[in-house]
């Protein structure tokens, strides 16, 4: 799992590349339509790489559980039982298990490193929109160059 989380980046990065200059080279759209795809798939990799080094970076997986932040409301304790999470929460993958492991960190530590974990899916939720917002960013501004060129012309 590891292994390819890392190479997922480069190798979505590179398609992104070939692909982008095979559509400059040839002018089928579909071309683009497989750039964008594979940069957008590059960019959520990559933001969840750099969301990981940066909190890691920071807190070191040492996030005080005893915040409010990290409590459970009850309307979330509702939610959990209706999902059902007791059933299924010990199948979801993790990047790193270790991390997770009773025979290998006190409870204590585990909860850092969840309420770390909490954080970093929060921040992603968010940058995950970023695409979303850039598209008619980059057509709002690639309109204004239109417009009003380097070179005067209106």
């Amino acid at each position: 799992m590891i292994n390819f989380l890392k190479a997922a980046p480069v190798v979505f990065l590179i398609g992104t590349m070939v692909t982008a200059i095979l559509y400059q080279k040839t002018l089928l759209e579909i071309w683009l339509t497989i750039a964008i795809t594979f940069g957008t798939t590059a960019y959520h990799f990559i933001m969840r790489w750099v969301v990981a080094f940066i909190y890691n970076s920071i807190m070191h997986n040492r996030a005080d559980y005893r915040k409010h932040w990290y409590q459970v409301s009850k309307s979330e304790m509702k939610l959990y039982e209706k999902l059902h999470v007791k059933k299924w929460k010990n199948r979801m993958p993790t990047y790193n298990p270790s991390l997770f492991d009773p025979r290998q960190h006190t409870w204590e530590e585990i909860a850092q490193v969840t309420c770390q974990a909490e954080l970093g899916h929060e921040t992603i939720v968010v940058l995950s929109f970023v695409p979303i917002v850039a598209g008619p960013l980059a057509g709002w501004i690639s309109g204004i160059y239109y417009y009003i060129d380097p070179c005067g012309h209106v």
